[in-house]
């Protein structure tokens, strides 16, 4: 693969930084073309940028790295440098989420769309409370209504839920054997 240009990987850059969540590459190649970066829009070129920045930052030990999560591409910082991070900007590391908080996470993740009364026959206790946590959190919200009687809400997790996590997506998620070891862990 042939390294793209200077130009183009200081725009992928500059764009990925400027970000607030992950951006897809076909947005990237969108706002590239309209900056008039890319003659045309060249998602393969920017994936590839993408690819080459990351083993730029790789090769050099920087503190940074590209992600390819929840559907985009973010940059960030390696992973045991959020404490300096944390401390430059006064922010308290994020709270642990309790086990019935965590065990209705992972029902809506494998089970989506769920139903709190497919939650409740699956974890044996009222999720409310642990639904409307997660809500706040941003990790689960509302995907519609399951057309039984009652017309119940059902619940799928957020792309916030894939970037917490460090997923591309959900196909990324661990076997449910496997979770429940981490569970047990």
């Amino acid at each position: 693969m042939t390294e793209p240009d200077n130009k183009l990987m200081a725009a992928v850059e500059a764009a990925l930084y400027a970000a607030d969540e992950p951006v897809p590459a076909a947005r990237l190649a969108e706002v590239l073309t309209k900056a008039r970066v890319l003659a045309v829009e060249d998602v393969p070129a920017v994936q590839s940028a993408c690819l080459h920045l990351e083993d730029r930052y790789r090769a050099t030990g920087s503190g940074l790295q590209i992600f390819e999560i929840a559907g985009g591409y973010r940059v960030g910082t390696r992973p045991g440098l959020d404490d300096i991070v944390r401390a430059l900007r006064h922010v308290e590391k994020p709270s642990r989420l309790s086990i019935p908080v965590l065990e209705t996470l992972a029902i809506v993740a494998y089970r989506q769309p769920a139903t709190t009364a497919e939650i409740q026959a699956i974890r044996g206790r009222d999720p409310g409370a642990a639904l409307r946590r997660l809500r706040d959190m941003g990790l689960v919200k509302i995907t519609g209504r399951r057309q039984a009687v009652g017309r119940p809400f059902t619940y799928g997790t957020t792309d916030k839920f894939l970037e917490l996590f460090g997923l591309r997506d959900l196909e990324e998620l661990p076997a449910p054997e496997e979770f429940q070891e981490l569970l047990e862990a």
